[in-house]
């Protein structure tokens, strides 16, 4: 018996020893990763359909929460070499169930050798933490270490591991599959997250997976429903009693409310005003002048439209001549939007913005309160009306830079000269006056905010212009100096193309001009943005320059934003442009990207400590070759991506 084992042990030695060379060999050994984590998180989600365009993105994002999770169990960022091929096989197989005949290496651009390499030769967790300081990592554990479904903790959390990657891991990555933008979440999601890369909202977070779970098609359900509808139903009757008995009750009381606000209006506006005139030397015209300087409100003498009312140009006694804003519909209301426009233009002096001279009140029998605003006129009228209007001749390119410096120094100045700061809140082409010098004045102040001392920013209604309205403020209502920012990148694009803000694609889907910019710059074409037959055409590189500020300046994300301080430096001066970070996916916002951006990005930080850093991209699919700009001198480099996505 004892030899018999001895020849079983010495059969089985022997096996071991003519396998295993060739095993490792041929790059055969298994795989390390468990991409059942992946498969079960789809399985639990609903199916929601992509483009083509996405699904190299997706994959690389999968691949991603697989290997935190490997690292949270083996303390390992990449399964070994050997195990390469077989990992690709073993996801290939996920993706063979939702997208047949898609495969990730050959559709993608990846190496097989990528899956197992990545950031700066660090393949541990020790490695790792030997190259971050524990100052990050408290950092991040303090903004992450939490459940990340809600949008305000998520952007603390990826606001703290930008910055970790843009100090300490500035190294050479291979490929783009675990390059030094993705260790970070990586990291985060295994260790300094309590509820681990698995978790539904640390997915969508770190990983940019919305796996939405499936709905439930239970009976209780169902009855539940019909138990609310029949309870809905006998509320409804009840409430609809309660508010026909209101609402004679109502129609009493705004009967007598109308009467005392009546009483009330003038009295409040004589208090506005005194405060107002008590601090400056503005004139109080009467409506008789006005009147006679306007041709009385003649049609002829209309310059300008819009809500609030109509702009006529006049010519008062002494020979000057005067843009009148007139506004309409006047109530107690209406005073206080007067009021406020006229405190807010008072409050200001800066060439770059329009002058105010004085103001009209009166109350007349046919024509009810008038409430008029005098300012200076505009010879050369507005940028739409030289941009897009009927003016024939086309604004030099000296001309030009002269009014996107003007714009940027009165920006500027409202947001840090004034005191208190003012957000302008409605900047477009048409707010954009031209002097008979082509000197740009900021106009129409009449959706601008005082900024209170220490606020980081202010929570309002959103108002403004399809096209120009940041997007954080356009869905949160979150205001900031930055929200004035993407307004100036989508008129200086306007300025530089010639394009409308609102576009039409070949598709004839309307688009963002910021959208087809972005889309050149990633190509490294930024000079196809410039508008054909500019005259006097300045050199390529300044050219490229005013694009990628513009580009800049009208990124979705607050955060990239820089501020109109630094706008006016990177334009007065030969100062680098800084790192221009990836646009999310071009579909329709998401109202968590937004919001995640807004919460974390008012004081985020928009270079290194070293300063601004030459602009660089990265590209979305791997190439073997760096893009170089039209004029020669910047790399072409696309970070990745920063916006969560659905996967099937």
């Amino acid at each position: 018996m004892s030899l018999f084992c001895n020849y079983c042990l010495l059969f089985f030695t022997y096996l071991a020893l003519s396998v295993t060379p060739s095993f490792a060999q041929n790059g055969t050994a298994s795989c390390p990763l468990d991409f059942g984590v992946l498969r079960k998180l789809i399985a639990d989600s609903k199916s929601t359909s992509i483009s083509g365009s996405q699904e190299c993105q997706y994959a690389r994002q999968g691949l991603r929460l697989v290997q935190s999770y490997y690292l949270q169990r083996s303390n390992s960022f990449l399964p070994p070499l050997d195990s390469a091929e077989a990992c690709w096989r073993a996801y290939q197989d996920i993706v063979n169930d939702l997208r047949p005949n898609f495969d990730i290496r050959s559709s993608c651009g990846f190496n097989t050798s990528w899956i197992s390499q990545g950031c700066m030769d660090i393949t541990t967790r020790s490695q790792y933490e030997a190259q971050v300081p524990n100052s990050s990592f408290r950092d991040v554990v303090s903004n992450c270490n939490q459940s990340l479904e809600n949008n305000s903790p998520c952007a603390a959390c990826t606001a703290s591991l930008s910055r970790q990657q843009a100090l300490y891991l500035t190294g050479k990555s291979v490929g783009n599959l675990s390059d030094c933008q993705a260790y970070p979440s990586i990291y985060a999601a295994a260790f300094a997250n309590r509820y681990g890369p698995t978790d539904r909202g640390t997915a969508k977070c770190l990983f940019l997976l919305d796996f939405i779970p499936k709905k439930s098609g239970s009976k209780k359900r169902k009855l539940l429903i019909l138990l609310i509808s029949i309870l809905g139903v006998g509320l409804l009757i009840i409430i609809g009693g309660c508010w026909f008995l209101r609402l004679r009750y109502e129609g009493l009381r705004r009967k007598k409310k109308r009467d005392r606000i009546g009483r009330g209006v003038e009295m409040n506006l004589s208090a506005g005003l005194e405060s107002i005139s008590g601090s400056t030397t503005l004139v109080e015209y009467k409506i008789d002048e006005i009147k006679k300087a306007t041709r009385n409100f003649s049609r002829d003498n209309i310059i300008g439209r819009g809500g609030y009312g109509n702009v006529y140009k006049g010519e008062l006694p002494d020979g000057s001549q005067v843009a009148m804003k007139r506004f309409k519909n006047m109530s107690a209301a209406g005073d206080a939007s007067f009021i406020h426009e006229l405190e807010v233009i008072a409050s200001v002096r800066h060439v770059n913005l329009v002058a105010l001279r004085g103001y009209c009140t009166a109350t007349t029998p046919f024509e009810g309160h008038q409430r008029i605003i005098v300012c200076d006129l505009m010879k050369n009228g507005s940028l739409h009306d030289h941009l897009f209007g009927s003016q024939k001749e086309k604004l030099s390119w000296p001309v030009r830079q002269k009014i996107a410096l003007g714009t940027a120094r009165g920006l500027a100045y409202l947001h840090y000269g004034a005191q208190p700061g003012i957000i302008h809140r409605d900047i477009k082409a048409s707010n954009i006056l031209l002097d008979e010098r082509f000197e740009a004045k900021v106009a129409d102040f009449g959706l601008a905010k005082f900024t209170p001392e220490g606020a980081t920013h202010l929570s309002t209604r959103v108002a403004g212009t399809m096209g120009y309205v940041a997007p954080e403020y356009a869905l949160y209502g979150q205001l900031t100096e930055r929200s004035d920012v993407y307004s100036f990148g989508v008129v200086l694009l306007e300025l530089l193309s010639g394009k409308k803000a609102l576009i039409v694609s070949e598709e004839s889907q309307p688009a963002l001009v910021t959208d087809w910019a972005w889309s050149l710059v990633r190509k490294g074409k930024a000079l196809e943005v410039i508008e054909d037959g500019i005259p006097e055409l300045g050199p390529q590189d300044i050219l490229e320059k005013y694009v990628l500020i513009a580009v800049l300046c009208s990124h979705p994300q607050l955060y990239a934003r820089p501020t109109m301080d630094q706008v006016v430096k990177m334009l007065e001066t030969e100062e680098s442009i800084p790192t221009i970070p990836e646009r999310p996916i071009p579909l329709v916002a998401q109202l968590d990207d937004i919001e995640r951006s807004a919460s974390s990005s008012w004081s985020g930080q928009l270079s290194s400590p070293a300063g601004y850093r030459t602009y660089m991209l990265e590209n979305d699919h791997p190439s073997s070759h760096q893009a170089r700009s039209s004029s020669g001198h910047m790399e072409a480099r696309f970070s990745s991506d920063s916006r969560p996505v659905e996967l099937l």
